[in-house]
């Protein structure tokens, strides 16, 4: 590997939406530094937190209309059946849903689960629970998304967090997303809900981790050969 690639693969692209916070809490370590070079060392540290939590790595998507990716990174914290939130128009019947809890050192940026258009997109206001919480898909304030799929209509929902409080969503509706395509991030630990239709298998388990775009959380239908991928 020559060394350009060791620093391409080392310098993992922060996104913009980052910028703002990183300058502030630069700005704010030279202020503490001014006064006390523990302050310092302390800033600098969050400050490298605050980079760190921004990152927007790329990455390698199964390019497959029988599987679903995960939209973030974190921990698989449910599986099974639920109802998906009512402004979604989706219904009252129970639909599988996935959910996806990214802590603080997280890569927050939401990736879509499936390729499809996107037929409708809700925000609902809400509470600031712990996003861990089973009752945090009812009670917190989230930004869903209507997905329609090859395969039926999928939802993915942002949930903010017992710290995020501010949903970002760059999805429109009647637009078309691509499967692990970015659409939105949340600030500063959160999950993401994936309510699935029939047919869909989860593949994933409670407690396992998840990379967003790459971990397939479901599949429909059988086993086949093995699919393309797509770099983003």
């Amino acid at each position: 590997m020559s060394l350009v690639d060791t620093i391409k693969n080392t310098l993992v692209p922060i996104h913009r939406e980052g910028y703002p916070f990183i300058a502030g809490f630069a700005v704010v370590t030279l202020v503490l530094g001014y006064f006390s070079s523990i302050l310092f060392w302390i800033g600098l540290i969050l400050t490298a937190w605050c980079i760190y939590f921004f990152r927007d790595p790329e990455r390698v998507t199964p390019v497959d209309d029988r599987l679903v990716v995960s939209p973030a990174d974190g921990i698989v914290s449910a599986v099974g059946p639920a109802v998906p939130p009512r402004e979604l128009g989706l219904g009252s019947a129970e639909m599988t849903r996935i959910s996806v809890f990214m802590n603080v050192f997280s890569c927050h940026v939401n990736r879509a689960p499936a390729r499809g258009r996107v037929s409708r997109i809700e925000h609902r206001p809400g509470a600031f629970l712990n996003a861990e919480l089973d009752k945090a898909s009812s009670e917190n304030e989230r930004n869903g998304l209507v997905i329609e799929s090859p395969n039926g209509t999928i939802a993915a929902v942002q949930i903010a967090g017992l710290v995020a409080r501010r949903i970002v969503c760059w999805a429109e509706a009647g637009g078309a997303l691509a499967i692990g395509e970015r659409f939105g991030l949340i600030r500063f630990g959160s999950r993401v809900d994936v309510y699935l239709p029939a047919g869909a298998v989860p593949r994933v388990a409670i407690g396992q981790t998840a990379v967003g775009g790459e971990t397939v959380i479901a599949e429909f239908g059988g086993a086949e050969a093995a699919p393309l991928v797509r770099i983003s």
